[in-house]
């Protein structure tokens, strides 16, 4: 039976979970003491608020027991008062066992919950704190609304340093006998993008082709296109050529399976290292935003992707006709 890696390499105490020095360090503290406030974890996905949570609760309670006085439960599956009033109210209107003082919920993607639901969980956590303490995972600490953010203490997970990426994703390799070149690890942290998460699975899917962990493998497997396509993409597009860059274009869609809102990401991170003025480079993100606003609202990707290409090229034209014009 094989395992899951993000499960199987999930940190077990505080000092496991890597890239997030500050917060463990208070969470540490509230461990010792026993005492744990209601909390907010803000941040990206794969930044350890999950690993963060667990970790806690199993040195709160103890390695034995703290599955019984936790509870996890993700917003996302039911938004509405429901979830409030049913399973979240079930749970902390009862009393803590094996001899602790309180329990702990861990509600992920609070951020997805109605305001009908946020208000009914604000009187649940004041009605219950007594004997049950609150942990909100979210993406926009912003989406909760003001009386329980006032309840908790929040803190806000960073995305994970590379080199913090590095060192676990050599700790797995170890492990599971991979072998990661150069490139491989340079291509595996750039597809992550600070998300721990991501890296793993991206690594575990890789590893269940190859021992070796190649650039080649991993962009074939996590269906990303190398930088250096969506570069020459882009700088093909300036270079006047429009229908060379159409067929680039497809080329990555077709070749590599990506959506075109994976294309205008790759995009948006690349107009950075582009030899063009700033200027053309914030008129550029400009448009990408816009085409991605698009997309989102569901339209037609081929025809998005073609009229932003459309202007790459005319955007290249007139700095063509500018640089000419200089001369």
């Amino acid at each position: 039976m094989h395992d899951i890696w993000i499960e199987k390499y999930r940190p077990r105490k505080l000092d496991g979970i890597v890239g997030q020095e500050f917060i463990i360090n208070r969470l540490k503290a509230y461990a010792k003491t026993k005492n744990v406030p209601h909390l907010i974890f803000a941040g990206p996905a794969g930044t350890g608020k999950t690993a963060s949570a667990i970790a806690l609760a199993r040195e709160v309670f103890g390695g034995e027991f703290w599955g019984q006085n936790f509870h996890e439960l993700n917003a996302s599956d039911e938004r509405g008062i429901g979830i409030i009033r049913g399973k979240i109210k079930d749970f902390a209107r009862t009393a803590p066992l094996e001899k602790t003082s309180f329990k702990i919920i861990f509600l992920d993607e609070a951020d997805s919950l109605t305001a009908d639901a946020q208000a009914a969980l604000r009187r649940t956590i004041e009605r219950y704190a007594h004997n049950c303490r609150f942990i909100l995972s979210v993406n926009y600490s912003s989406k909760i609304i003001e009386p329980i953010q006032s309840r908790c203490a929040v803190f806000r997970f960073k995305p994970i340093k590379a080199e913090d990426i590095e060192k676990y994703v050599h700790m797995i390799a170890l492990k599971e006998k991979l072998e990661i070149t150069p490139n491989g690890l340079e291509t595996l942290i750039f597809i992550a993008k600070g998300d721990m998460r991501k890296a793993i699975n991206v690594l575990q899917i890789g590893a269940s082709l190859n021992k070796k962990i190649t650039a080649k493998l991993l962009h074939e497997t996590s269906f990303t296109a190398r930088s250096e396509d969506v570069k020459t993409l882009i700088n093909t597009a300036l270079g006047g050529n429009f229908m060379a860059a159409r067929n680039q274009l497809y080329n990555l869609l077709i070749k590599h399976g990506l959506s075109g809102e994976d294309i205008i990401r790759q995009i948006q991170q690349i107009i950075f290292d582009l030899t063009i003025p700033d200027k053309n480079k914030v008129q550029l993100i400009e448009k990408t935003g816009e085409t991605e606003f698009r997309l989102i609202r569901g339209k037609n990707e081929h025809i998005q992707l073609e009229s932003l290409l459309a202007q790459i090229v005319l955007m290249g034209k007139l700095l063509k006709d500018f640089s000419s014009n200089k001369t």
